[in-house]
Order: C-alpha cells, then structure tokens, then sequence
C-alpha cells in the first residue's frame, strides 16, 4: 500500500515517502491514461519519463543495464517510446488529433 511503498522510498532517501509514493503513483496512472488516450500527449511522456528517470537514479542505476540483473534498461526503453510518441505525435486516432 502507500504507506509500505513510502516506506520503501524513505529508504531510498526520498522523503517524505508517504507523498513521494503518491506522487510517483498519480504521475504514473495520470500520465499512462493521458498517453494511452493521446491526450496532452507531450504532458503525459513528461510525466512517465519523469518517473522513469527517478527509478533509474535511485533504484536501477546501481545495478548495471540489463533488466534481468534489475538494471535500468526497461525504464530506458520507455523513456525512449514516451519521447519518440510526443515529438512525432499520438496519431490520428489520438483524442490531440480531435481538440488540437
């Protein structure tokens, strides 16, 4: 719950943890539902790279490139999908496509 993953991250020196946890989730669920509907799709890959990076700083890092070592690869690949999304854009079907 939020108050063991505040917890986890007070260990990692983020604090306070308990609203570091929150906003680490908020900007992961806001941020995959805006990028999932093509919605202020350049607001929503800054705020999953933005967790991304936080994760490869504090977590990953350490541990080397490869994902099956815990490394930082996967949140690289996502960092780089959210940003290659945002600057060639969501798609026609995209609700952007719709307001913008």
């Amino acid at each position: 719950g939020l108050k063991g993953t505040g917890g986890w991250m007070e260990s990692l020196g983020l604090k306070p943890g308990v609203t570091m946890a929150l906003m680490a989730g908020l900007a992961e669920l806001i941020g995959g539902l805006l990028f999932t509907l093509g919605f202020l799709t350049p607001l929503a890959a800054i705020m999953i790279a933005g967790t991304m990076v936080m994760a490869i700083v504090k977590v990953h890092a350490q541990n080397g490139y490869w994902s099956t070592q815990n490394g930082y690869e996967y949140n690289l690949t996502i960092i780089a999908v959210v940003i290659g999304v945002a600057l060639i854009g969501p798609g026609k079907y995209a609700l952007d496509a719709l307001f913008f």
